[in-house]
């Protein structure tokens, strides 16, 4: 699967050759009660990932809801720490939290090098940066940008 950067809404769809087998079994949608439990589980684990990012000084943390422009994750937090040793050091704490609280084991990218880590928690996606590393990039200007689908970048 993978994200078509030309679908003005960002839906998942098929790589292309992958096809669907007949018998395959579709989700049922979602009830009223089962969607309120994974918005209140979103919600919690939203609160816990700002409540260790503060914990841990990390400086300038912006949330970012996505709800309704990816189904990536439900929110998306961005926050810097002053070193690398900082930034791996709140990306840990965050991710034993995010186990002790029982929210399971969170996807990690770039903890070695500690310039950027990703926490993929399913319901919310934490990047912490170095300063200008996060510069560089500006992931938040580009999730909190409403960009008409003529403009995107192929």
């Amino acid at each position: 699967m993978f994200l078509s950067r030309q679908s003005p809404d960002l839906k998942v769809q098929q790589e292309p050759g992958a096809a669907k087998s007949a018998g395959a079994a579709r989700k049922a949608p979602a009830s009223r009660k089962g969607a309120a439990a994974e918005t209140g589980k979103s919600s919690n684990m939203l609160a816990l990932v700002l409540e260790s990012l503060d914990d841990d000084k990390a400086e300038d943390v912006v949330s970012i809801d996505l709800t309704g422009k990816t189904p990536i994750a439900d929110h998306m937090v961005v926050a810097s720490g002053r070193s690398q040793r900082h930034v791996g050091a709140m990306a840990d704490h965050l991710v034993r939290r995010l186990k002790e609280a029982g929210f399971g084991t969170s996807h990690v990218e770039g903890m070695k090098q500690g310039d950027w880590v990703l926490i993929d928690g399913g319901d919310v996606v934490v990047h912490v940066f170095r300063p200008e590393v996060r510069e560089f990039y500006r992931l938040e200007k580009m999730w909190s940008a409403d960009i008409p689908a003529d403009q995107m970048a192929v």
